[in-house]
């Protein structure tokens, strides 16, 4: 990235950090994490990492916070059944639900010096755009929970409402749950009409022994939107972990996930589904480092290209010498079906010891000919068999979402993005 963007960077960050609050994060936090960007610099397609990833918007973005402005706010989707729903809008908390038995549910803007209690460390380069939330955020959520929680789950709706030349969002979530502690948890990231916004978000995950986890996150930022995404997670003694992420907005989405699986027993399962049309840059960058023993790892991807988009999934296990019987599998498989689409999938597994079973599968190609040829000697007509085995590469990973509703919802939204909209939903 150009010396001009950095310089910007510091200069809007100098002009504005007077203002920030300091419930959230310190200043002095804030100016370090500054400092850190500077020195490292922003992302560059020139490093493996991030070389399909479309970062022009930031060479010309506002990267301080937009001002706070009243907004038309977009429709959303219905709550779902037996969930708690929180709404923030441009990275700030706006509704919520009362206090949750067995829940903590605070956002630090409001809270006093709470924000000090945790931080978000960039413990790898691809990770570097946390230090941007870290020095820019203006609120941020942290939910503990206890072992005797009965919630059924919270619903975190982000609304980007604010165009990109008004400044950018930073939504910042922590999820601690406490030893034996399980919750479902669904992030929501949406955009208002077809908002320019610029969305640099960050999650960290705290997992004690025995907690299990459910998370769902769901990026429909608007069509020119901006989303870059960075989530840390660490896995303590036989914690679980679910994460599933379904992306199919916004021009330029990049998300990446660090996992450590730093207790014997940890496991993570990752699945992520991306479907990109038009000129849409949808880009992952996962990595699961084994730092125990009988640690397991499951990645699933599924993404769809069309037109003249780039889908891209970049998955990679670290199996370090102390995390003997460590199980993991990849299984990242992308569909072209557009003459000038791209898929990039590359699985990468580094292992440092013995006694482990670790296996990766990667292919991209086109629609099965066999399975369309069978479609079609049933009768279908050509347009809605092909979108039909689009719906259905898709559903390996869709399938795994548990809150019905939910998943639903999201079937509903891809037969709505897909053409023969109408065909498909009557399907459902």
């Amino acid at each position: 990235m150009s010396s001009a963007a950095l310089t910007r960077l510091r200069d809007e960050y100098l002009a504005r950090c007077p203002t920030l609050p300091e419930s959230v994060i310190g200043a002095s936090r804030r100016s370090a994490a500054i400092e850190a960007l500077c020195a490292q610099g922003l992302p560059s397609t020139r490093e493996e990492n991030w070389r399909y990833t479309n970062l022009r918007l930031l060479e010309r973005a506002r990267f301080a916070p937009a001002p706070e402005a009243e907004h038309s706010l977009p429709a959303l989707p219905a709550p779902l059944p037996g969930f708690a729903r929180y709404v923030f809008v441009d990275g700030e908390f706006r509704c919520g639900a009362d206090d949750l038995p067995g829940v903590s549910v605070r956002t630090l803007r409001t809270s006093g010096s709470a924000g000090e209690a945790w931080e978000f460390t960039a413990q790898l380069p691809e990770s570097r755009l946390a230090l941007l939330n870290e020095a820019f955020a203006t609120d941020a959520a942290t939910i503990d929970v206890r072992r005797d929680a009965t919630t059924e789950g919270i619903e975190l709706v982000f609304i980007a409402a604010s165009g990109a030349q008004s400044g950018a969002c930073y939504p910042r979530v922590r999820l601690a749950l406490q030893s034996g502690a399980q919750l479902t948890v669904v992030e929501r990231h949406v955009g208002a009409g077809e908002g320019s916004s610029l969305v640099n978000s960050a999650v960290r995950v705290e997992l004690a022994e025995q907690a299990h986890l459910r998370h769902y996150r769901v990026q429909k930022c608007g069509a020119r939107a901006a989303w870059f995404d960075t989530l840390s997670a660490e896995l303590s003694r036989d914690a679980r972990y679910e994460l599933l992420l379904v992306s199919t907005a916004a021009l330029a989405a990049r998300s990446t996930v660090h996992a450590r699986l730093s207790g014997p027993g940890a496991e993570l399962a990752l699945s992520a589904a991306a479907l990109g049309e038009g000129q849409q840059s949808l880009d992952m960058y996962a990595m699961s480092e084994h730092l125990a023993a009988r640690t397991r790892t499951q990645q699933t991807f599924r993404g769809i290209a069309s037109d003249r988009a780039r889908v891209a999934f970049n998955g990679k296990i670290v199996v370090h010498e102390q995390a003997r019987g460590t199980d993991s599998r990849q299984s990242l498989r992308g569909l072209l079906a557009g003459a000038q689409a791209e898929i990039d999938l590359r699985p990468q597994l580094e292992i440092y010891t013995d006694e482990v079973r670790c296996s990766h599968g990667a292919s991209a190609g086109k629609l099965d000919e066999n399975m369309l040829f069978y479609l079609l000697s049933r009768g279908i007509a050509p347009e809605v068999a092909q979108h039909l085995l689009k719906w259905a590469f898709l559903e390996d990973v869709i399938s795994r979402i548990a809150p019905a509703d939910l998943r639903r919802q999201i079937e509903l939204g891809l037969a709505g993005q897909m053409s023969e909209a109408a065909t498909l939903k009557e399907l459902l």
